[in-house]
């Protein structure tokens, strides 16, 4: 009777650190290790917080990849399921600022093609307010679309690879909107 209990204490304790390694904490943001995109399983490939002027927290954001990879300009132009996951930290951002860095990092970005109206796109899907908490999810599906998620829910999605280039460029190309949270992305 013993060995039975031995083991149910192996199986349980094994069972603690599967759950605990499922997830992991960035800037004190769960992330999912492995989250499936477009019915494939992607990998955390790493994440870190978006400051403003080096002390303004904005918001934590992770990457999630086929298999984990620090070339930046690979994953920018990949066409594979790929996503970014966004948790605002900070009060300060509003959906106003946001959709104002999306389209400084529109301008900004070395990769792809977006247009005004793909902007328009976005203050459309994201019309309400933004509050601490809130999630974005950017998911890009295998020569289809980038599909946008606010707090679980399908706002809508922009067609194409070259706007996937562009998207991912803001966060991953060579004038990224933090080169900090490029490199904690890169898992570097």
């Amino acid at each position: 009777m013993n060995f039975f209990k031995y083991l149910f204490s192996i199986a349980i304790v094994l069972s603690f650190f599967t759950v605990n390694a499922q997830t992991k904490k960035i800037e004190d943001v769960e992330f999912n290790s492995v989250q499936e995109i477009n019915g494939e399983k992607t990998v955390l490939n790493g994440g870190g917080l978006r400051e403003k002027y080096g002390f303004m927290d904005l918001y934590v954001g992770g990457l999630y990849i086929n298999k984990t990879s620090s070339d930046a300009d690979k994953i920018v132009m990949a066409d594979e399921n790929m996503g970014i996951r966004i948790v605002i930290v900070s009060g300060l951002v509003t959906r106003e600022r946001f959709i104002e860095a999306l389209e400084e990092g529109f301008v900004n970005t070395t990769a792809g093609k977006s247009s005004s109206s793909d902007v328009d796109k976005f203050k459309k899907f994201l019309s309400d307010p933004f509050v601490e908490g809130d999630e974005i999810v950017l998911n890009y599906h295998k020569g289809e679309a980038v599909h946008l998620y606010k707090n679980n829910k399908e706002r809508g999605t922009f067609d194409g690879l070259e706007f996937k280039q562009a998207l991912f460029g803001i966060w991953l190309g060579g004038n990224p909107a933090d080169d900090s949270l490029k490199d904690e992305m890169l898992g570097l």
